[in-house]
């Protein structure tokens, strides 16, 4: 750096020292404001809803060799029907499950090798695939969604019992369609 580069970059710093404005300057130079406590607070107390609900419904599934993730692939592939709209891509299934494409198919591969789902060209564009919920990827979830049901009703009633987190647990269950 030449010493005439030097001395417009410290005249620049200079500068921008004086028009910064002098209220409070974070604790690190280099970080980020810190969003303010409430929000901080809400996204940790949802973070933490979310997490101690999967994590039972988890452990519940497990009783029917499944996973969240799978049981949320099985249930979103039932409800599909002939007809237009009726069938989900795998782009469409990976934004309903919230997984990334790739992730999405590696778990609807493993889903096909036990049987549970198939998966077929789409007839009217040979690009887009298509995938069902086979008799006996229906069967179990007939059998495991009161399973799941019932460990999401145990871990919202856990929940309430917590003040961070019963707000959250009452908006949950007022998004519920009558």
């Amino acid at each position: 750096m030449t010493q005439r580069t030097r001395e417009m970059q410290e005249k620049r710093d200079t500068q921008e020292a004086v028009e910064a404005p002098q209220a409070a300057a974070p604790a690190d130079p280099g970080c980020p404001p810190a969003p303010p406590p409430g929000l901080a607070q809400g996204w940790c107390a949802l973070s933490a809803l979310h997490s101690r609900i999967e994590s039972h419904i988890e452990r519940a599934l497990q009783a029917h060799d499944l996973s969240v993730r799978e049981f949320s692939v099985l249930n979103v592939l039932s409800e599909q029907h002939d007809g237009p709209g009726g069938h989900l891509r795998m782009h469409q299934v990976a934004d309903s499950v919230v997984l990334s494409q790739s992730a999405t198919t590696r778990l609807v591969t493993r889903l096909e090798e036990r049987g549970l789902l198939s998966r077929y060209l789409c007839p009217t564009d040979r690009r887009g695939i298509y995938t069902d919920v086979t008799p006996e990827g229906l069967a179990l979830l007939v059998e495991a969604r009161p399973t799941h049901d019932g460990a999401l009703s145990e871990a919202l009633q856990d929940a309430a019992q917590r003040p961070e987190l019963a707000p959250l647990v009452t908006a949950v269950e007022t998004l519920v369609p009558r």
